[in-house]
């Protein structure tokens, strides 16, 4: 199987984030926290080191203020939920995952909240001007995507995270597509809560992904119990990361994703990032002149993750993902990928895109099957 689903999860993993999954289980698998045994201290300190990792990969000045989290979508709904109040005005993108959409319509169908979505232009983009002009005086959040899961654009965070520190507005970034990739300085772009995920870029393994919250946020807990800190009080602990983290945690799943966050220090996003875009930038030249084929969003690969969607005319995405798996093993992810306002915009909707997300083990040579294979299935070659 060659794999370019990517964007959905990274595979394969370094062998870094095996090996150190299968040792910590045989060797330390007790309950953080919660005993006051030696193997309980240990894995406490593992958990914590991975806290002081992922603060420094993200600039966090305080790793308490990083919660730990089962994936992305839990800690948008984390922070989301846990900000919002009745009365309250939210403004987002039609570039979002359905995890800021649904969480954000969910509080808008109950009469809580109201939303605003700012267009885009066709080539992927979110003007900066549009989200403050779309700004009231009831604005309590402004939740954008990093860079879009369907497109691969990455959007002005800086730009936006500034226009709300000036109007003291709350600014939560879905870093899900570029955690790992980019260089993220939650400081410098004003960013008061990120969400990621630990399974694609980071290379950790599913059932991972954090929230970081500013120390000006006060959020309601998304979900109560036991912490291992102040286990005597009936309410609970209101001082992060414990505000957040309330039963036993994904230990062995934390173990491997500080393993997949240092072995991308060891290489550098820049160095990741780079090879993804040479992969990109193949298939672009290779497809974007040829009439049966459609590219969607921007070609210039310097503001793209390594993300692109198409679609081959008389192929509906479906029927090509298809193909592409069965007739040349080639694994690709076709449909609304979860984000079906994008595909209203760019008029894609209902059957979607064929989305093309090579990662930093793919090799030029697998790009070169897979665009032999596009061409096989544009010609009609294979039914």
């Amino acid at each position: 199987m060659i794999y370019f689903d990517n964007a959905a999860t990274s595979y394969p993993k370094p062998e870094i984030v095996y090996t150190s999954m299968d040792t910590f289980y045989r060797t330390m698998g007790a309950n953080p926290g919660r005993s006051g045994h030696r193997m309980a201290v240990t894995v406490e300190r593992e958990i914590e080191n991975t806290r002081k990792v992922i603060a420094d990969f993200l600039a966090i000045k305080d790793p308490n203020r990083f919660a730990f989290t089962f994936n992305a979508t839990d800690a948008i709904n984390m922070g989301i939920k846990g900000l919002l109040k009745a009365g309250d005005h939210a403004i987002t993108s039609y570039l979002e995952h359905n995890a800021v959409s649904r969480a954000l319509n969910g509080l808008a169908q109950d009469n809580k909240i109201t939303v605003t979505k700012v267009k885009n232009s066709s080539d992927g983009f979110i003007n900066p001007d549009d989200v403050k002009n779309a700004i009231t005086p009831k604005t309590r959040l402004i939740v954008l995507t990093h860079a879009t899961n369907v497109l691969g654009t990455i959007q002005p965070i800086k730009e936006i995270g500034l226009i709300a520190r000036e109007r003291d507005i709350v600014f939560m970034v879905d870093a899900a597509q570029t955690t790992g990739v980019c260089e993220i300085d939650v400081n410098e772009c004003n960013i008061d809560m990120l969400a990621f995920t630990g399974h694609k870029a980071p290379f950790g393994p599913t059932g991972t992904g954090g929230l970081y919250v500013h120390e000006r946020i006060k959020l309601r807990p998304w979900r109560e119990g036991g912490t291992g800190f102040e286990p005597a009080s009936l309410t609970q602990p209101e001082e992060m990361p414990f505000l957040l983290e309330s039963g036993t945690p994904n230990t062995v799943g934390i173990v491997g994703l500080k393993a997949g966050i240092e072995y991308v220090i060891s290489k550098g996003t820049h160095t990741i990032r780079a090879h993804e875009q040479k992969l990109i930038q193949k298939i672009i030249n290779a497809l974007q002149n040829d009439e049966r084929f459609i590219l969607y969003g921007t070609k210039d690969v310097s503001r793209k993750v390594g993300i692109l969607s198409i679609n081959i005319k008389g192929y509906t995405a479906a029927e090509a993902g298809a193909i592409l798996d069965q007739s040349f093993t080639i694994a690709v992810r076709p449909g609304l990928h979860c984000a079906p306002f994008v595909h209203q915009q760019m008029g894609t909707y209902p059957d979607g895109t064929i989305r093309i997300s090579p990662g930093f083990f793919n090799t030029e040579e697998e790009i070169d099957t897979l665009i032999s294979a596009l061409n096989d299935i544009a010609n009609e070659t294979i039914h």
